[in-house]
């Protein structure tokens, strides 16, 4: 068995952490504050905030496991953890919900990708033909050109390989966020008044703003957890200091960090632009000028989610080759490596399974281009199982909480208030996405 030397550092924590949560997201919160107004907008982000910082000290306790044959276990992934700590039966439903959060990022890193790429070209067509110039162009392309990185990127063998990747990634993050932020208050002046109201922007009737404000809650829910990487973060991490104390640390640095880019982002985009405001900051043409940095901003973006749709397929793909490793334990097919490649330890199987999801991803993708809608349905289809229940429940197992205490009671309460939250949000979002396919 081959046993991988651990190095990570805080830094490296706090790179993959951003690199996550720092990512397509960002580029919708201000419009979902638009719909929320400025009282609800920023208190529900720093609700949701709150929530992941929660999840993340639950799971940190959660990390190693006691095994009554082989003494101390580490929990190298979510699923192993609730699999060793809550058994196989909640192991089995975790273990839909986990693909089904890899892959859906997948399918929004796509599209928020071809959508920053075209925005480039539209920029540019602006810049030289004129604001009220059309510009149209589509997104097919970007997406199948994005699909084909990813088909090369995804042959790095494991997550521990994507250190670097991460830490361009993160850089890429901030430098979006940052001129997202600067291109809003630079807005706010020229305007020379903060737009908005407390009430958001208003509809034709409350129906109409109810489902405004469900699929907003989606998209902030999307824009937040690392939950479902956050044992795998923790893995990499060198054994002293103790693991628990640098992730809880780097959790904490890191959700500040992300919650204040976002209430900046979100907050000037939202004062900019009032009821007007862009589903996507960067690539909605609230700003044209200066064309070159808003090019440079979406070509971040570009590059950052190339990093973080391997951050987050990475694990995926380690759960599916282990366990098709495990049924053909004799097979070339599935051990051999390729000689020509030895350094990326690549083999059919491995280059057969990655380059079929990156192309079903994309072909989702495709299917569904719709940024907003597809963002809060992405938001709110698994936010509650993975950051809150499965933290939760594990937790009160490993501490051997018993029913019915005060702690417990608390956590139950909690749980089923974010279930009810999260099921309004699914349902306007879903309703908005059908909306859009048929519109």
């Amino acid at each position: 068995m081959l046993i991988r030397e651990r190095t990570g550092t805080i830094w490296t924590a706090l790179a993959h952490i951003i690199t996550a949560v720092i990512g397509s997201g960002v580029l919708s919160l201000a419009w979902s504050i638009s719909r929320l107004g400025w009282i609800a907008g920023p208190l529900t982000m720093l609700a949701f905030a709150s929530v992941t910082l929660t999840s993340a000290f639950l799971l940190s306790n959660c990390y190693k496991s006691s095994d009554p044959n082989n003494g101390v276990y580490r929990n190298g992934s979510y699923l192993d953890a609730v699999q060793r700590i809550l058994g196989k039966k909640s192991a089995w439903f975790c273990g839909i919900i986990v693909r089904i959060n890899f892959i859906k990022l997948g399918i929004v890193y796509t599209i928020t990708s071809a959508i920053s790429m075209r925005a480039i070209q539209r920029s540019n067509c602006f810049h030289n033909k004129g604001h009220k110039d059309a510009c149209k162009y589509g997104n097919t392309y970007y997406m199948i050109a994005f699909g084909t990185i990813q088909v090369v990127v995804s042959q790095i063998p494991d997550f521990r390989n994507t250190e670097w990747l991460s830490v361009i990634a993160a850089i890429m993050s901030f430098t979006y966020a940052t001129i997202g932020s600067a291109l809003g208050l630079a807005k706010v002046i020229e305007n020379g008044e903060i737009k908005g109201t407390i009430g958001g922007v208003p509809t034709s009737t409350v129906v109409d703003k109810i489902w405004s404000i469900s699929q907003a809650l989606g998209d902030i829910a999307f824009a937040f957890p690392f939950s479902l990487i956050f044992l795998e973060i923790m893995d990499t991490l060198r054994p002293n200091p103790p693991e628990k104390v640098v992730m809880k640390k780097a959790s904490v640095v890191a959700v500040f960090v992300t919650t204040f880019f976002y209430l900046c982002c979100g907050g000037f985009g939202y004062a900019a632009f009032g009821n007007s405001t862009p589903g996507n900051l960067l690539t909605g043409f609230g700003f044209y000028e200066p064309y070159w940095l808003i090019d440079f901003a979406n070509a971040c973006v570009v590059l950052h989610l190339v990093g973080g749709y391997q951050v987050f397929s990475q694990p995926l793909f380690a759960g599916i080759e282990k366990s098709i490793a495990k049924k053909f334990p004799n097979s070339a097919f599935v051990h051999g490596n390729l000689k020509q490649l030895p350094a990326l330890r690549l083999n059919l199987m491995r280059l057969s399974l990655r380059t079929a999801y990156v192309a079903f991803t994309t072909g989702f993708a495709i299917l569904f281009p719709y940024f907003n809608q597809v963002v809060g349905v992405a938001g709110a289809i698994n936010f509650w199982p993975v950051v809150v229940y499965f933290p939760v429940e594990m937790y009160l197992a490993q501490k051997g909480i018993a029913p019915w205490t005060s702690k417990s009671v608390i956590f139950r309460v909690y749980s089923f208030v974010t279930l009810l939250v999260i099921l309004f949000a699914f349902v306007g979002s879903i309703k908005g996405l059908i909306t859009a396919r048929f519109s």
